[in-house]
């Protein structure tokens, strides 16, 4: 079975940050191999539009297949305020 991780703008952020790089180049590593399933919302995505552009493409290095994307529900969004 295929582990599904929720990931937050963070740490998209982190594969090119000094301080988290020894952390997240193996797990993207891993979610690129197929070996971890990355759960996103669209709430990534819209901080992701204030991103550097080399951040907002990152993901598009992922197959689909590797990505779930999961939708802004108001649940999620009471809970994110």
């Amino acid at each position: 079975m295929i582990q599904r991780v929720y990931i937050d703008t963070s740490v998209v952020g982190g594969y090119f940050d000094k301080e988290f790089l020894v952390d997240t180049i193996p797990f993207f590593e891993s979610v690129k191999k197929g070996e971890i399933r990355i759960l996103v919302s669209d709430l990534l995505f819209a901080e992701l539009s204030r991103a550097p552009e080399y951040i907002k493409q990152f993901l598009e290095l992922i197959d689909e297949s590797h990505i779930e994307r999961l939708s802004l529900t108001s649940e999620a969004m009471e809970l994110a305020d």
